[in-house]
């Protein structure tokens, strides 16, 4: 449910209760309702899954308050544990230097929230977040950026994160028709009057083969399903619920 096998899940355990800073139990007063290890389970399983608080209630034979208390209290705690396995622009910059990457966009739905009209995604149809993502060319993430609102496309989105400065130190880059104006390499658009050259489909058929690592590698991320369906807890929680899932994910890999 977590996500994790039962390594993982020992490894996170030890770094959130290191953050605690005091025993989950503390041996007086009421005891708690899960302990710390299946309370790991459900915040990172609410990232994994984003089931609803009344499911995981009836999992763990308790109250729906009682499972949102928890999410919210140990969701930060896993977003600092993972932190250090998010990469950081500047780590990204020297990984990419002399490679050709590659880069797209995905957006992360969320409910719509009366008076938040920058969420809303035209290109989506959605409200969300849209957020970027650095590839090798094998599909191996390099860079994933923090989420900006679902009105910017993918343009305004490499210059409101730090994804152009990190391309920018990479040899060349490959993106799709979102990017182009951006001097990276894109498919070529269709002039109006006239079909593309063969020469040019060709080309265009390229691009899209060389950019498929990418799009499997933004399906592999959006698996923590919190990325991939609508989230419906409170608005100001989201970049904490953003970053435990991308720590998590990484974390992941780094621990098979």
């Amino acid at each position: 449910m977590s996500g994790l096998d039962a390594e993982q899940l020992d490894e996170l355990e030890e770094r959130v209760a290191a953050l605690l800073g005091k025993p989950w139990e503390s041996g007086t007063g009421r005891p708690r309702e899960l302990t710390l290890r299946e309370a790991i389970i459900v915040s990172s399983g609410y990232t994994r899954q984003n089931i609803i608080e009344d499911v995981w209630a009836e999992i763990f034979d308790t109250s729906q308050p009682t499972i949102s208390r928890i999410i919210t209290e140990i969701t930060p705690l896993v977003e600092k544990a993972t932190a250090e396995f998010r990469p950081a622009a500047e780590e990204a910059k020297v990984t990419v230097r002399g490679q050709t990457v590659l880069v797209d966009g995905f957006l992360a739905p969320c409910w719509s929230w009366r008076g938040v009209q920058d969420l809303w995604s035209g290109k989506h149809k959605t409200t969300g977040f849209n957020s970027q993502v650095i590839s090798d060319l094998a599909g191996q993430v390099i860079f994933i950026s923090e989420p900006v609102t679902g009105h910017n496309h993918d343009m305004t989105a490499l210059s409101e994160t730090e994804t152009a400065e990190v391309i920018a130190t990479a040899f060349s880059s490959i993106g799709d028709k979102g990017y182009q104006g951006s001097g990276y390499i894109t498919p070529i658009k269709k002039i109006q009057g006239r079909e593309l050259l063969e020469w040019e489909k060709e080309f265009n058929a390229d691009v899209s083969r060389l950019r498929a690592p990418v799009e499997r590698a933004i399906a592999h991320i959006k698996s923590w399903r919190i990325l991939h369906t609508d989230y419906r807890r409170p608005l100001r929680t989201y970049l904490t619920s953003f970053r435990a899932a991308i720590g998590l994910y990484f974390f992941k890999l780094a621990c098979e």
